[in-house]
């Protein structure tokens, strides 16, 4: 194969995975028209359509589908052949992809990476911050984190923080003239500040739990935001309820900014966890990076 078309293979791979022409340009450095018509000549040289473009989004074709399958893990598996030879190298090196949440990055990746990484200056990392519950293999990921009970079980996972905890709070501006919720259903007659998760396309139901049974509320008031940080914000500037995890509440909590209901409804959860394939080649990079990550009680 030519190098030219092994290049225009992997453009098409990232803008393909990126479902965009602009994170695509910025990966390479490149402009967006630049990428475009690399696309193109690729079409040309190929016969088949790979790419459907509009004005708002990019997305494979069934031909483009099937090449991304296709040709995706291999790449991978060169990416991770290369990375490998860094064991020969004096200091670790190699760039490391993980996707989570903000909160998760805030409270268990960054507190520890940020020592890590000054340890490994050669070692790069990319974080996404993403609520959704991406397909790693696809999107080009070494690693995500998802709660322990939604990875599937032929990831290998790696606890990284204790169990966790979420706590309905509200600001005293809120609740000052109003009925305080003595269970979690009268939690539907106050306005309550919603988050919406992309991967189940709607709002999030607050779990709760009573004699070891499980009670969802589905929730409304005013707003909806899709990161747990701005309903943190927005019920301390007194929207409403809030249903954030515990120890993000507990600094407000402590100075009486915000007050915590329901406490005995609230279920323990079994901790985050980084996943990634049971099938992915190691780098010593990502093995470090995982060592510095766990969770140890």
């Amino acid at each position: 194969m030519e190098r030219q078309n092994i290049n225009d293979l992997m453009v098409f791979l990232v803008v393909a995975r990126e479902r965009s022409f602009t994170k695509a340009a910025a990966k390479f450095g490149v402009s967006q028209s630049a990428l475009s018509h690399t696309l193109r000549q690729l079409e040309q040289r190929l016969g088949v359509r790979l790419l459907t473009r509009t004005t708002r989004s990019v997305s494979p074709t069934e031909a483009g589908e099937r090449m991304l399958q296709s040709i995706g893990p291999l790449f991978d598996e060169i990416g991770s052949a290369l990375d490998g030879l860094n064991i020969l190298r004096d200091q670790p090196a190699g760039t490391v992809r993980l996707t989570a949440g903000d909160y998760q990055i805030q409270c268990y990746i960054w507190p520890k990476l940020r020592t890590f990484l000054q340890q490994y200056p050669d070692i790069r990392l990319e974080l996404d911050v993403n609520y959704g519950l991406q397909d790693i293999v696809s999107e080009g990921y070494d690693a995500g984190v998802r709660f322990g009970e939604q990875i599937a079980k032929d990831m290998i996972s790696v606890r990284i923080g204790p169990d966790v905890r979420f706590a309905v709070v509200a600001a005293e501006s809120y609740f000052a003239s109003r009925d305080i919720p003595r269970h979690p259903k009268d939690l539907m007659q106050h306005r309550c500040i919603n988050l919406r998760l992309p991967t189940y396309g709607g709002l999030y139901a607050w779990e709760f739990e009573e004699n070891g049974r499980e009670i969802k509320v589905r929730v409304d008031g005013q707003l909806v935001f899709n990161t747990i940080y701005n309903v943190l914000e927005a019920a301390l500037d007194g929207f409403g309820f809030a249903y954030v995890p515990e120890d993000i509440a507990k600094l407000h909590l402590g100075t009486g900014r915000l007050h915590r209901f329901l406490e005995d409804f609230s279920p323990y959860w079994e901790g985050f966890h980084l996943y990634y394939p049971s099938r992915r080649q190691s780098s010593p990079a990502f093995s470090l990076l995982v060592n510095a990550l766990r969770y140890s009680t």
